[in-house]
């Protein structure tokens, strides 16, 4: 199944960090934010969850 970025949802106890990445994987990024109608931190993220097979606030939820 290929990537598909998720819809922006609902704001979640959050830190702030910084990425050093090529122009070329930036500009891939940005493409595929541009493509889908939301921003570069939500596809990066959602290409995070995505990899990790769960997403962070999944797993908040379950320890709730």
């Amino acid at each position: 199944m290929p990537f598909q970025p998720k819809p922006t949802k609902k704001k979640v106890q959050a830190v702030y960090k910084t990425l050093y990445i090529s122009e070329a994987l930036a500009a891939q990024v940005e493409a595929l934010a541009k493509g889908n109608d939301t921003s570069f931190n939500n596809v990066v993220i959602s290409m995070i969850e995505y990899c990790l097979g769960e997403s962070a606030s999944d797993k908040i939820e379950k320890q709730n």
